[in-house]
């Protein structure tokens, strides 16, 4: 009785339930074409930082910069001094060539100890501790001269030089170098990485002159596995060639060392710049985090979340389009189709006042007219949470055909980590954007994404239902047979 009256008072409504089941589905589809693309944001968001930070990893303690003191010259400009007797002299030109490992600028080091105490933490599952250094070398040439003599007024000026002419030619050259412990393989920057020639670092490599390259910067600097690699001015044998996981990413450094040689190197012994942490279970992270600053009150201590804000350009500008005009856009269009629904419903219900009175006359209670109600806006829901979730997947399929490439990058390596390949240092000046990449933003359907959807309709169709059933339990048997007289 219940199904054979609900289809023919639908039947008999078609612009009614076409009506309200057009207004359901567009907004429905709305919220779905916001969701996917908000979750693809996030992937991308995802992406940018795993190639920074590394798979797995929650947490990233890094130590508080402190302002510089009187006589600090550390974050000044570099300085290469040579000494009389330095440089190699030939046939009047004298070469001369430095190397230096420094932590990377704009970055401070803390003890290593401090790797321990993060362990020690409740629901810790894995950490690692990483040393960002930056290697810079100096090469120059010049015309060979005696010490303590000058030469005399209107002489000839010195021959020699890279010219032959007296002339000078200097070249700096700086490239990325990440100490990190061979046997943490699992949290970290070198997690995020792909494996394309050789092998990567082992626990067997710690103390060993051996490294890792990535493949872009091996490229540049015509470098092969099985060759070697000046770090300091001492030569690693390279082992291995590594890329991002995601081709729309960069590597974390150019080069990566054991963690033990790179502190031994840079004279930074027992120092660490970075700890990557991984928490057992997402819902620990928040109590990770904050377990870690009380036990490390010295330390930043960021999550995915905060670090996320530190991701720039268009992806930036997509995420902040998703997260407010998309999400108000969506609650907007949701509210005018839920209150067309309702309204209806409602005057559905006025116009059927003879109908109502009359099944009340002939016994029908209050509760079956409510059900019946409620069941009539229940199906126009659905019908139109159906037809919406047509509408979302055929626009997420468009949006991933059209495959929009949005540019992302690091804002500061302070913040972000050890620079990548792409990252912008000149020679004395300050450090810039880590990595900056193009992403392809695809619009992932998700399961959740179409139970929304679901819901949302039943929930349309309810909150209309149960308005007009309750207008119609109010009308009374007598106003239906004053109508039919």
């Amino acid at each position: 009785m219940f199904i054979t009256y609900l289809r023919r008072e639908l039947a008999g409504r078609r612009k009614q339930t076409a009506i309200v089941a057009i207004g359901m589905a567009l907004a429905i589809a709305l919220v779905i074409i916001v969701n996917a693309v908000s979750s693809g944001v996030q992937l991308a968001q995802a992406t940018v930082l795993e190639s920074v930070y590394g798979v797995g990893t929650d947490i990233t303690v890094s130590q508080t910069p402190t302002a510089p003191t009187a006589g600090d010259t550390s974050g000044g400009p570099q300085r290469f001094d040579f000494g009389a007797a330095d440089g190699t002299a030939t046939d009047g030109t004298t070469t001369v060539s430095r190397s230096r490992l420094n932590a990377t600028r704009g970055t401070s080091t803390f003890d290593s100890t401090a790797l321990a105490t993060v362990t020690a933490v409740d629901n810790v599952s894995g950490a690692s501790a990483t040393l960002a250094l930056e290697n810079t070398t100096f090469n120059g040439a010049l015309p060979t001269f005696t010490p303590g003599t000058a030469p005399a007024e209107g002489a000839t000026p010195p021959e020699g030089g890279p010219d032959g002419a007296g002339g000078s030619s200097f070249n700096v050259d700086s490239f990325s170098v990440l100490g990190l412990d061979p046997a943490d393989e699992a949290v970290g920057p070198l997690s995020a990485v792909t494996l394309t020639d050789g092998r990567s670092l082992t626990k067997a490599d710690a103390g060993a002159h051996v490294a890792v390259l990535d493949s872009s910067y091996a490229t540049s600097a015509s470098l092969a596995t099985g060759g070697t690699v000046a770090i300091a001015g001492t030569d690693f044998t390279i082992v291995g060639l590594v890329t991002a996981a995601s081709a729309d990413a960069a590597t974390a450094a150019n080069v990566y060392i054991p963690l033990d040689v790179a502190q031994t190197l840079s004279g930074l012994t027992g120092q660490v710049s970075n700890i990557y942490v991984q928490a057992a279970s997402s819902t620990d992270i928040a109590q990770v985090q904050s377990d870690i600053g009380k036990a490390l009150p010295a330390t930043t201590v960021k999550t995915q979340a905060d670090l996320a804000s530190s991701v720039s350009g268009s992806l930036s500008s997509a995420s902040d389009l998703v997260k407010n005009l998309g999400l108000w856009l969506s609650l907007i269009v949701l509210a005018a189709a839920f209150l067309i629904a309702v309204l209806f419903t409602v005057s559905g219900v006025t116009r059927r006042t003879r109908e109502f009175g009359t099944l009340k006359a002939i016994g029908w209670s209050n509760g079956k007219i409510v059900r019946q109600v409620a069941g009539e806006s229940l199906v126009q829901g659905l019908i139109g949470g159906a037809a919406g979730i047509a509408i979302g997947l055929l626009g997420i399929l468009v949006v991933n055909l059209v495959a929009p490439t949005l540019t992302a990058g690091t804002t500061s390596v302070a913040a972000a980590g050890p620079g990548g390949p792409g990252a912008g240092r000149g020679f004395g000046g300050a450090a810039q954007a880590a990595a900056t990449s193009d992403i392809v933003l695809t619009a992932p359907v998700t399961v959740s994404v179409i139970l929304i959807a679901v819901g949302l309709s039943v929930l349309g169709g309810l909150l209309a239902g149960a308005i007009g059933g309750w207008r119609a339990s109010r009308l009374r048997p007598a106003e239906a047979l004053r109508s039919i007289a």
